[in-house]
């Protein structure tokens, strides 16, 4: 008996680390949600430099992507990880999490962390994200996003791309070329948060239970930026 004891000792240890590492990767998830729903906040309580409200409720799907990274100084890239939701029967789903990574364009002189937001105005570009790599203006197209309330008066002509994309930094929100940025879905932080097995399909269609405080916040605050 104390044999088994002492071999279960480093069972349990084992045990608890691997505790201890889920829960950190769920709190990690966590503040990247809280991250993200500041982001839309201050984005969007801007009087005269937010995403046109009419953009935004007619908007399949919004990802968010808090400070992404400048990497490199010549042939630089950029990743980052955040959360995308989609519309479904009017209503805003749970946000998979989702890793973006390109190039270097589209960054200022010497910023080094830009927050991106992305406005899905079809769900082709979504459906790609959900079975594998999405290409911004390879698999859609995509321009920068118009800001603020002339954007209202934007013609037709002016709005014909599928996705609508926004950088802001140094207080700056505008919107931003980003074509050739890679979207993929981050199964590993869906199943930090989400549980084992879950897909992005099964998150966006209100099949899963365990649903953190911060990343229904998310949900919520688009479908306060959206109410009719």
């Amino acid at each position: 008996m104390p044999r088994m004891n002492l071999l279960s000792i480093p069972m349990l240890a084992l045990l608890a680390l691997g505790l201890a590492a889920s829960a950190s990767a769920g709190e990690k998830q966590n503040k990247l949600a809280e991250n993200a729903v500041r982001v839309l906040n201050e984005v969007m309580q801007a009087p005269d430099q937010s995403i046109p409200r009419d953009l935004l409720e007619n908007a399949e799907a919004v990802a968010v992507v808090p400070d992404v990274i400048k990497a490199g100084f010549i042939f630089g890239g950029r990743h980052g990880t955040g959360l995308i939701s989609v519309k479904t029967d009017g209503a805003w789903s749970n946000p998979s999490f989702i890793s973006l990574t390109g190039g270097s364009i589209g960054f200022q002189a010497g910023v080094s962390s830009t927050d991106v937001i992305l406005v899905f105005r079809t769900r082709r570009g979504v459906d790609s994200i959900v079975h594998g790599k999405f290409t911004l203006g390879a698999d859609a197209s995509a321009a920068a996003g118009p800001v603020g309330r002339s954007a209202q008066a934007a013609t037709d002509a002016q709005l014909k791309a599928e996705i609508y994309s926004y950088s802001r930094a140094r207080g700056l929100f505008a919107g931003a070329a980003l074509d050739g940025t890679a979207i993929r879905i981050d199964n590993d932080a869906n199943q930090a948060v989400y549980g084992q097995g879950v897909t992005p399909r099964r998150i966006f269609e209100g099949g899963v239970t365990q649903v953190p405080n911060a990343v229904v916040d998310f949900r919520d605050r688009l479908e306060e930026y959206t109410a009719r």
